[in-house]
């Protein structure tokens, strides 16, 4: 299946039963898909709103009411659906955001990158909040992620981003489909809002006119971060044990860097692979591990350099950091970046 479709029916065997969405190259095949699904449940809701603004405060009002409920787009898109997603964040409200990166900034091109890393992992709208942001590099991870996806953000009541890139939604590989969910036995949502028969009503707002009520709103917040980043931290290592050089890489640049790290493996060099799959929280712990035996690093990115932030931050000096990207729309193929390895740091 293409990523795309990969992705929807994933959603549908997590229990996502409310989809709202707006047509943007190149995640349209998901909304596709999602159309199609929706209309053979009973109990599915499919709608293409007026407009991304539209789409993510659907998905707000239809989370509210208890529903898993999903939303996805590109680049430009997402960046209009910040304030919902700033208002769901506010609200404690669950829902599952799918961004298929395109090339920016502007309206850009439809050619798939990673510039939009940062509005993921810092949150992209207004306030003080983070979304968890999940970053697959298969076919096999967006099913698998996806199906997480709908579990944490239940669990933690916040939205949940799934960060892939147009090379991804629109590629075709196998996936083995997890079991799916009955929406019936997913663990009960004493917030919803339900109607109030014989029971206390419930308010969810996000407007807090007394300064320190909303200060302590924030705090609840930071605190909910903190446990997320310390229950959740995912990354892949991949022949790291006898490395003298890791390359950091996500997404689609962490295939390519895969295969470079193959390459240059065949003449000598001793590289492995780093690749961070919860991209917030980022995999800090697992990272510093690698620390211990390595200490140069080369961050590949599809972007002038974003996640190269998190990584410096992470080794908090004790790593030699250096990066190459393509930004734009361009991919690099393993080639290019075996030679990248091999002019930067010789043969080891």
């Amino acid at each position: 299946m293409s990523g795309n479709h990969v992705i929807g029916e994933a959603a549908i065997r997590a229990g996502c039963r409310f989809y709202a969405g707006y047509p943007i190259t190149p995640q349209n095949e998901l909304t596709e898909y999602m159309a199609g699904a929706m209309a053979k449940l009973k109990d599915g809701t499919f709608i293409q709103a007026e407009s991304e603004l539209a789409a993510i405060n659907m998905v707000l009002g239809a989370s509210a009411a208890g529903c898993r409920a999903m939303t996805s787009s590109s680049s430009p898109g997402i960046s209009l659906k910040q304030e919902g997603i700033s208002f769901l964040s506010a609200m404690d409200l669950p829902a599952v955001i799918v961004n298929c990166m395109r090339g920016g900034p502007g309206l850009g091109n439809i050619s798939p990158s990673q510039g939009d890393y940062f509005q993921a992992t810092r949150g992209g709208g207004h306030g003080d909040y983070r979304n968890i942001v999940l970053g697959p590099a298969t076919a096999q991870e967006l099913a698998d992620l996806t199906m997480l996806a709908f579990d944490y953000a239940d669990k933690y009541r916040t939205p949940v981003m799934i960060l892939q890139d147009g090379m991804m939604g629109q590629m075709m590989e196998p996936a083995v489909m997890p079991d799916p969910v009955d929406p019936k036995r997913l663990p009960p949502k004493p917030w919803k809002l339900d109607g109030a028969d014989g029971r206390p009503s419930r308010i969810i707002k996000s407007l807090y006119l007394d300064p320190a009520e909303e200060e302590q709103i924030n705090w609840n917040l930071a605190h909910k971060y903190e446990k997320i980043t310390d229950e959740i931290q995912r990354a892949e290592t991949y022949r790291t044990d006898d490395a003298q050089i890791i390359i950091v890489a996500y997404g689609t640049a962490a295939r390519i860097a895969k295969g470079a790290v193959n390459r240059v493996r065949e003449k000598g060099v001793k590289a492995g692979l780093f690749r961070p799959i919860s991209l917030w929280p980022f995999p800090t712990r697992i990272l510093k591990e690698v620390n211990k035996k390595v200490k140069d690093f080369l961050v590949f990115e599809m972007s002038t350099g974003q996640m190269v932030e998190d990584v410096r931050l992470s080794l908090e000096g004790k790593g030699n950091v250096r990066f190459y990207g393509r930004p734009g729309g361009v991919v690099s193929t393993p080639i290019e970046i075996a030679e990248v390895i091999e002019g930067k740091f010789g043969r080891v």
